[in-house]
């Protein structure tokens, strides 16, 4: 059998050893209490930047609507002005050949008179 003294060395030495055992495992119980925390907080943090990223995506997402129609309006807006200046441009062109006509009917008139002068002038200088 082992000396007393030996025992109780060895005793006192698990004890001590014990005493560290227990504080090590109270540590351990608060660091992991603290990840827990932590965890928890990051969790949090995580829920609102996912919040954050979705109201920006569905704003972004109006606001590309809202362009989306403004692009609309205005490609519907140069469609109009294309149809009217088109339309003006026919009216122009007509209002040319209609015009040209006239001056060339003023100008067959001229030439009558002219060719009717001629002739008066060309009757005096007969006589």
């Amino acid at each position: 059998m082992a000396e007393p003294s030996h025992v109780e060395t060895r005793l006192t030495a698990l004890e001590v050893r014990m005493e560290e055992v227990a504080a090590d495992a109270a540590a351990a119980r608060h660091l992991a209490a603290a990840r827990d925390r932590d965890l928890a907080d990051l969790g949090v943090k995580v829920d609102a930047n996912r919040s954050a990223i979705n109201a920006l995506g569905l704003q972004t997402a109006g606001r590309f609507d809202q362009l989306e129609n403004r692009f609309d309006q205005l490609e519907n807006r140069v469609d109009q002005l294309e149809n009217e200046m088109r339309t003006g441009f026919d009216e122009m062109r007509t209002g040319f050949a209609e015009m040209r006509g006239r001056l060339d009917q003023t100008a067959g008139g001229q030439q009558q008179i002219v060719d009717l002068l001629t002739g008066l002038i060309s009757g005096q200088g007969e006589q």
